[in-house]
């Protein structure tokens, strides 16, 4: 095997760091600076109109409290390898966030909280942040579909016979995996899948899905209340349910998520022009959503990046208290 000094290891660490950060705010600044939708005049102009202290610190709340229930939530499942304060799993979601921003569907994350962790423990880590990614698609989903059937029995934007079709075919899926629970691809079945997760205590799993349901609605309603300031004013009910439909379509596609909100900018696009909402404002608010709960979490992420240092094999370990 090469053997790499420690000198050469810390410059290559200091290289993946500075790519990193270097890479999530080129990104960043692309995005912001050559988008030719993003009307900043206009958007100036309802700002100066509708500026208000108190709802701009509501809306900033509203980004710190989505961010911290998804830290909340790591903080309780990692529970099951070890206890690890807010502060650590502050540290470890805003550096993952920030791993991840220019991966596909944010697999950088998955390795950026590992990274925290003893090598031996690395499988479970991913596993622990499947579960806590997952049970946020779920709810997506599930609030989805809801909100997609409502919205389509207001607007008929799909015919009835498209949503039974559509319906069957989901439960034809879910049939299909229950039956074939037991098959085992390289070692792996959902029957395993089942098994591991039972292995979680239930205590652990409720507070994973109450945090979760949290978040859903702090960042659905997030949404819902920059229209407001945008002077949108619909039903609460038709708004929200296009919302939910705009996450569930936009999280069902394969992205990277620096591309996130353009993602769901085309869209919330589709959906609000429906509504009569003009298209600078759907792309402004999409934006806005984008800069708060994932930029300025990734900036802070960075300052966690840069200072990262690795955990050092026990060898070492054991090298250095002697």
């Amino acid at each position: 095997m090469i053997s790499i000094s420690h000198k050469t290891k810390q410059f290559l660490v200091l290289l993946v760091k500075l790519l990193i950060v270097g890479g999530a705010f080129y990104f960043i600044y692309n995005q912001l600076a050559n988008n030719d939708k993003l009307d900043w005049q206009k958007f100036l102009i309802l700002f100066h109109k509708n500026q208000s202290v108190l709802g701009i610190g509501f809306i900033l709340l509203l980004s710190i409290l989505n961010r911290l229930f998804e830290i909340l939530k790591w903080k309780y499942l990692v529970l099951f390898l070890k206890p690890i304060s807010l502060a650590e799993a502050t540290k470890q979601v805003l550096a993952g966030l920030t791993a991840g921003l220019f991966t596909p569907n944010g697999v950088g994350e998955y390795a950026g909280k590992a990274l925290y962790f003893d090598k031996k423990e690395a499988k479970k880590v991913v596993f622990l942040n499947l579960i806590c990614n997952g049970i946020q698609m779920i709810l997506t989903v599930a609030f989805g579909i809801f909100g997609l059937l409502y919205f389509n029995a207001q607007y008929n934007v799909i015919t009835t016979k498209t949503v039974v079709v559509l319906f069957g075919v989901l439960v034809i899926v879910f049939a299909v995996l229950f039956s074939a629970k037991k098959i085992t691809i390289k070692g792996y079945s959902i029957e395993k899948l089942i098994h591991k997760i039972n292995e979680i205590p239930k205590s652990i799993h409720q507070k994973n899905t109450y945090l979760a349901i949290l978040r859903y609605l702090v960042f659905s309603h997030q949404y819902y209340f920059l229209f407001l300031a945008f002077d949108v004013d619909m039903p609460y009910l038709i708004l929200i349910s296009a919302i939910s439909s705009v996450y569930f379509l936009a999280s069902s596609l394969p992205t990277f998520q620096f591309l996130d909100f353009a993602v769901k900018g085309s869209v919330a696009v589709y959906f609000f022009g429906i509504l009569g909402v003009n298209e600078w404002v759907v792309v402004f608010v999409t934006t806005l959503m984008w800069f708060l709960n994932v930029v300025l979490p990734v900036t802070i992420g960075s300052y966690y990046v840069l200072n990262f240092a690795p955990l050092p094999p026990k060898g070492e370990i054991s090298n250095l208290k002697e």
